[in-house]
């Protein structure tokens, strides 16, 4: 066990050097204000709900593929184990934060930075969740383009997929486990039905693919100059996947 953790230590260790710095910080920053949004419901109908994390979310999705395809899989959940510990940690800094007596009320700021510890739970599983399945989705998608896997259609074929498939995922755990079984019992009987909870995710998948789509291009330039520079040899040389 003592053997099992230190190598985990120490692959980690070479992972998050081998990383380019700003792509680290702003998939961490990205994941923060996802989680900081996520509890605002910007628009709810009887068959439609919209929270204000889908912001963010396509950001983290689209590094979160990047990573997968130069990375792999193993790499891109260790990334996103890591920027979730952040984020509970800057979850509970605020929160502190928002202990202090000040002059005036900060209940708003505990409400709106701090964050919900049950929307906190919720996003935090619904992400490490996604994050696993959009990963070897990613991955096994990667496979099956032998010929030229580092070519441009197997670069969009993996994200579009992993990211459709992964994004809906990650909001329909989010959705269910806040507004269905956390909201009504803390939020004063606060919900959204299975429906809207299923028409959000839906619709979330489809925008946040849309918006990487956008920017694909440059994420495929990231990819290729990371291939070109060498980036992260030393880490992939001890890595299988």
């Amino acid at each position: 066990m003592k053997k099992f953790l230190r190598n985990w230590i120490d692959d980690s260790i070479s992972l998050y050097k081998s990383i380019p710095l700003y792509i680290t910080i702003i998939f961490v920053l990205s994941l923060i204000g996802m989680n900081m949004l996520s509890n605002i419901t910007l628009y709810q109908s009887e068959f439609l709900a919209i929270d204000g994390g889908f912001i963010f979310s396509w950001v983290v999705f689209l590094i979160m593929d990047l990573i997968t395809i130069h990375f792999g899989v193993k790499g891109s959940v260790k990334l996103s184990i890591f920027a979730v510990i952040i984020n509970l940690f800057a979850a509970l800094i605020f929160y502190l934060i928002g202990l202090i007596p000040f002059v005036r009320d900060n209940s708003t700021f505990v409400k709106d930075v701090g964050g919900t510890w049950f929307i906190l739970i919720s996003s935090s599983i619904a992400f490490i969740a996604s994050a696993i399945i959009n990963s070897f989705l990613n991955y096994v998608i990667g496979k099956g383009f032998r010929k030229n896997p580092d070519g441009k259609l197997a670069f969009i074929s993996r994200v579009y997929i992993s990211t459709l498939i992964g994004q809906f995922c990650d909001n329909l755990i989010f959705s269910t486990l806040t507004f269905m079984i956390f909201a009504p019992r803390y939020w004063n009987g606060f919900c959204w039905s299975f429906l809207q909870c299923l028409t959000c995710s839906i619709l979330f998948a489809c925008i946040e693919l849309g918006v990487e789509i956008l920017f694909s291009p440059l994420g495929y330039k990231i990819s290729k100059k990371w291939k070109e520079k060498g980036i992260g040899n030393e880490y992939l040389s001890k890595t299988k996947i």
